[in-house]
């Protein structure tokens, strides 16, 4: 069962006891049922003992096991390939079980699967035998163990089958490569001429192997062997892959570790998510779906790594299976991917990734100092950076790697890191400066593609996704400048940093259309395509928050959102495809950026909505991955789809961190920011494992119609921290006074046309701090979103405003949905409701609804609605200071 968050009245005696307990997960807590989970049907069951998740078996949908120097990857049929980085070993392994004179096929006995961070298991069951099949993938080995366990009532024989194939991934080749039975080791040898490369594949029970071969008359690419029998009862047996860069004893000593040693690796596997989970941000939550999405995309996130003895550690950008060619979806080095991914890693408190990430493209920075796109695992091997173009293709990458370095460095406080890395970061911005076009915004035409690399939304001169970013380098490298003692340097680019902000705004709105400009085209005129791209300078804060909030009611409109996301542009638009992979399909990766702008300018409706699809898409698919794209106008992936992209997981926990709680922290001032946005359905919620400098702190938050209550404390650490806390209320709401600890303290209320934010400030050292800040007439409505049936078109309801009248006595909701729908809306502190027009107010066990009919619209798919809340005239009078 989740913790909930500690009730006040109970905080201070069991504070210490929660303090003590705080690198527990709660998920390795006894079985039992859990809080706020919301149906969606066709979603993955959740087990509330681990991490598990299990569902009936698609055969279609990708499932791998993954490491940092190997990973399988395959389908839920069991159908995989098998690399050890940067080395694909074989392709098509899949596995044949042989009883009563009869072959089953195993792909056609699969039933249930179940996945865990570090294995994958296939469930194939017939009427007389069942077999688990774990697919395992050691975190720090270059190989693989695949389990079978047996249970079965007559004699059965396992068969395992592949397809050589042993060769350097693309763009690099093996030439002269062969395979033999090695008796001994009762393995598959694979080799090539110069003996470098090497692997194994076979099992300790082993026999019947038949190899490929090649005659005048005939040939076979199979090669093969048996497990040994079970003759009945239970069973267990064992296939080990393993590979080596460094020749064939080396291959042959992993592959007799591996075998030899197979239970301990899993547990130090299933120990080392368990350790990383802990080191990191937790949280408890009311919402039982998100809580697993959240885990299972940290898991995720690290699943990214991979050393690659050739090139060096960093982050890869996603998985998917490479068939006949070497090409494993995006397994390979990407620059704006891993930067990207790095401010969720930092978030979630995972300083070290973020800096090898960070280390691994400096590395590659060109010498006139741009960034790298993306770094091929086989690129050691051939010319990469001369004789391709994929090196350096992107011009986004170069003022991410300002931004992500000045964010670890802030989030972190690793400062030495900064003066490590300021000439590599300064020869970045010189780039960027020699990108400038007559306006001085940075130019993609020309230069590098921004995100958009091709299709009918270009050319262009300069994207808004692209100066925006270009913008927040500059503050980004003001700050690191201020950081490293170059206070001149600082100060000269935060002027800087003002006129290039304005000068972004200005070019890029329309007033008439109430809108930004996708780009500023060829002509050096605005675009008029209004994009999610959009939302990413706003991740920054970098538009004006009237214009920033305009913008984000077009986006939430049924065109551009639809219930698994954000589409790229509006299927309006001449220029849209629901499969378009620039122009008009859905991206997680925009799903989250529009989620934590939504959140930054005070629009939780449309940023909640975002939030909960992606974290829906952790638990639906490949199970725990996120995948890379996906359909604009069906629920489905996309047939190129990578489906455990990397980023697209970091978009889970952006969100969440960045958007919903509204986190940061400033390491050199011991200041931690938690400015939560909460769905009105959100009571509680706890976080555990908050890094402020050498501290570490815990929060738990209760509400109440009495007001908001906030337990804090060190939990590691011995030095102060401040805390700025900054919860959301609504307009209608009066701050009455805030007490820490029973003692008055000073607030104050900042006000903005959505929301307000009550404002504290208080130290944490040791013991807890209580407070507890008392509002009478707050009010929340909130729509859950829930995905539809795979391959369906959207049918939720969505917010897509929210207005207050003067006096705070009325509130008018501009609602879309499918035409002729029903819908219920969560409300909460719906006691001083009066009446509403629109909808109609119902009493539930588990709270108020406001219950809705959307009308019907002729052939228009969506309509709107108005709901108009009054309010009662009773009002508290409160203080605001």
């Amino acid at each position: 069962m989740l913790r909930k968050a500690i009730p006040l009245p109970l905080a201070r005696k069991s504070f210490a006891l929660a303090a003590a307990s705080a690198l527990i997960p709660w998920w390795f807590a006894a079985a039992g049922p859990q809080h706020g989970a919301r149906g969606t049907g066709h979603v993955a069951d959740t087990r509330s003992q681990s991490l598990e998740l299990s569902r009936p078996v698609r055969p279609w949908e990708f499932l791998c096991a993954v490491g940092t120097r190997a990973g399988l990857l395959g389908n839920e049929a069991g159908r995989m390939e098998a690399w050890v980085y940067p080395l694909k070993l074989l392709r098509d392994f899949r596995l044949q079980f042989h009883t009563e004179g009869r072959v089953f096929p195993a792909e056609t006995l699969a039933r249930t699967l179940i996945t865990r961070p570090e294995s994958s298991t296939i469930i194939y069951t017939s009427d007389t035998f069942s077999v688990h099949e774990t697919f395992f993938v050691p975190v720090n080995e270059p190989g693989a163990i695949i389990s079978l366990e047996v249970e079965t009532e007559f004699p059965l024989e396992i068969a395992a089958r592949f397809l050589r194939d042993f060769q350097l991934e693309w763009p690099a080749a093996l030439g002269g490569t062969y395979s033999s039975w090695d008796k001994d080791q009762r393995a598959f040898y694979l080799g090539e001429e110069t003996k470098k490369f090497a692997a194994f594949v076979g099992s300790p029970t082993a026999t019947e192997a038949r190899g490929e071969y090649q005659t005048n008359y005939s040939e076979s690419a199979v090669n093969s062997f048996h497990l040994g029998v079970t003759n009945k009862g239970k069973d267990t047996k064992l296939i080990v892959m393993a590979g080596s860069l460094d020749g064939r004893p080396q291959a042959e000593a992993t592959y007799k570790k591996l075998a030899a040693s197979y239970a301990d690796l899993l547990r130090a596997s299933a120990e080392y998510y368990k350790q990383y989970l802990n080191d990191t941000v937790s949280v408890e939550l009311p919402d039982a779906q998100i809580q697993q999405a959240y885990d299972w995309s940290r898991v995720s996130m690290v699943q990214g790594v991979v050393n690659n003895p050739f090139l060096g550690t960093g982050l890869v950008a996603g998985y998917r299976t490479s068939g006949e060619s070497q090409r494993p979806g995006f397994a390979w080095f990407f620059g704006r991917d891993s930067l990207w991914t790095s401010l969720a890693l930092n978030a979630a408190g995972d300083f070290a990734t973020t800096r090898t990430a960070l280390q691994f493209v400096s590395k590659y920075q060109r010498e006139d100092g741009k960034m790298p796109h993306e770094i091929a695992q086989g690129a050691s091997f051939v010319p990469w950076f001369k004789d391709f173009p994929y090196g350096y293709a992107s011009a986004d990458a170069t003022p991410l790697y300002m931004i992500a370095m000045n964010d670890y460095v802030t989030e972190s406080g690793d400062v030495a890191f900064a003066k490590e890395k300021w000439d590599s970061v300064w020869k970045a911005y010189q780039f960027l400066l020699s990108t400038y076009d007559e306006q001085r915004f940075p130019k993609n035409f020309g230069i590098g593609h921004g995100w958009v690399e091709g299709g009918p939304l270009l050319p262009i001169k300069s994207e808004f996704y692209q100066s925006g970013l270009g913008a927040e380098a500059i503050r980004a490298l003001s700050n690191l400048a201020r950081l490293t003692g170059k206070d001149a340097i600082g100060t000269e680019l935060a002027q800087a940093f003002e006129k290039q902000s304005s000068k972004v705004n200005e070019a890029f709105w329309l007033a008439d259309k109430q809108r930004y400009a996708f780009a500023l085209g060829t002509d050096g005129k605005p675009v008029d395509e209004p994009s999610v791209l959009a939302t990413v300078p706003m991740w920054f804060g970098l538009p004006d928050q009237k214009n920033a909030s305009a913008m984000i009611t077009q986006l939430a409109g049924a065109d551009h959102q639809t219930d698994w996301g954000m589409r790229i542009i509006s299927d309006r638009s001449p220029k849209f495809s629901g499969g378009g992979y620039h122009y008009g399909s859905v991206w997680p990766l925009f799903t989250g950026w529009a989620s934590v702008g939504e959140y930054r300018y005070h629009r939780p409706q449309p940023a909640y909505a975002n939030l909960r699809a992606n974290a829906l898409l952790a638990l639906d698919g490949s199970l725990g991955h996120v995948t890379e794209v996906l359909s604009g106008d069906y629920y489905q992936p996309l047939s190129t789809s990578s489906p455990h992209q990397i980023w697209s997981a970091a978009m889970v926990v952006s969100p969440l961190l960045r958007g919903m709680f509204g986190l940061s922290t400033d390491a050199k001032a011991a200041t931690l920011t938690f400015a939560p946005h909460l769905p009105a359905d959100w009571n509680s919620l706890g976080i555990n494992n908050l890094r402020v400098g050498e501290n570490k702190l815990q929060l738990n938050f209760t509400k109440s119609a009495e007001g908001i209550f906030l337990e804090a404390g060190r939990t590691a650490g011995a030095g102060e921290s401040i805390i700025e806390f900054r919860p959301s209320i609504s307009l209608r709401a009066t701050v009455q006074k805030a007490e820490l600890d029973g003692k008055l303290l000073a607030f104050r209320v900042e006000a903005n046309d959505e929301d307000q934010h009550v404002v504290v400030r208080f130290p944490v050292s040791e013991g807890p701090k209580l407070l507890r800040i008392f509002i009478s007439n707050d009010f929340a409505v909130t729509a859950t979103q829930a995905l539809p049936p795979l391959g369906s078109a959207s049918t939720g309801v969505r917010i897509l405003s929210e207005t207050w009248s003067a006096s705070r006595d009325q509130l008018t909701l501009d609602v879309s949905g499918a035409s002729g729908a029903h819908h219920e809306l969560q409300a909460w502190n719906a006691a001083q409701i009066e009446r509403v027009e629109g909808a109609e107010l119902k009493k539930k066990p588990d709270g108020s609804i406001l219950s809705l009919q959307i009308p019907g619209s002729g052939s228009e798919s969506y309509a709107h609605a108005k709901i108009v809340i009054h309010f009662s005239d009773a009002q508290g009078k409160g203080k605001r200071r």
